[in-house]
């Protein structure tokens, strides 16, 4: 098996998984941004407070419509028994 810095070509299929596993992982160094963890991180700003109370909004004025809907639609979607018995004729017209 030939050393990681001896490899100048195409790295075959089969040393891949090996080679990336030997690496060693990066340690990031302390000036830069460790991930943005820095002193503002986990603040939120007003404009994301804003964002959320039109969210709220929205969201009951979306309940308070489907509400109405809702009050709307009948108990039963079932067709209503007929007191005339049906001849099979589909055409409206009555005899």
């Amino acid at each position: 098996m030939t050393a990681p810095d001896q490899l100048s070509g195409p790295i075959p299929w089969e040393q891949t998984t090996a080679i990336v596993l030997a690496q060693q992982p990066s340690v990031p160094s302390p000036d830069k941004d460790p991930g943005g963890q820095q002193e503002d991180f986990g603040k939120s700003s007003p404009l994301g407070l804003l964002i959320l109370v039109l969210f709220f909004i929205a969201v009951f004025f979306l309940v308070r419509s489907m509400n109405k809907h809702l009050k709307k639609v009948p108990a039963s979607f079932d067709k209503p028994t007929a007191t005339e018995p049906t001849t099979g004729d589909d055409d409206g017209k009555k005899d």
